[in-house]
């Protein structure tokens, strides 16, 4: 903080939140306020207004957005921010399609992030009956990314 001299620092990012102060010549002040859940829950996405007003906005979400309850069917989702990819190149054919059978081990597409290729996997067994994100578009963590029926 002396070589760049910052008096204050804060940052903030889904629920995690610290501050760091310089006094005048004393320690440095720092605080936190520690996530109040694990990261990455493994059963549900955590609620946030913000991106779920931006993905309703685009089409391809809207039209799935009615359907959250339905029974027998189940969707994959992103696990990260990043951009979506349904294949590894643009010379190789997508990972999936509509109709095509899934188990828990299939590569349903790569999710880039910080320049590093993110194979995602269905974790779970079916078919999928949509593709809800366009090749090459952005995602946020928690989003919907394939319907599937569950079978």
């Amino acid at each position: 903080m002396k070589r760049s001299e910052l008096s204050e620092f804060e940052f903030e990012e889904e629920g995690f939140k610290i501050k760091i102060k310089r006094g005048n010549g004393a320690q440095p002040i720092i605080t936190s306020t520690p996530f109040s859940a694990h990261p990455f829950p493994l059963t549900a996405a955590p609620v946030d207004l913000a991106a779920s007003a931006k993905a309703a906005a685009t089409p391809a979400t809207s039209s799935t957005a009615a359907g959250a309850d339905e029974t027998g069917f189940t969707y994959v989702k992103s696990p990260m921010v990043g951009t979506f990819y349904r294949s590894p190149s643009s010379e190789n054919s997508a990972f999936v399609e509509v109709n095509a059978n899934v188990d828990e081990k299939t590569v349903v597409c790569i999710i880039e992030a910080m320049k590093i290729m993110n194979e995602i996997q269905a974790e779970t067994k079916g078919s999928i009956v949509e593709i809800l994100v366009e090749n090459g578009q952005p995602v946020e963590y928690g989003q919907r990314l394939f319907k599937v029926k569950l079978g």
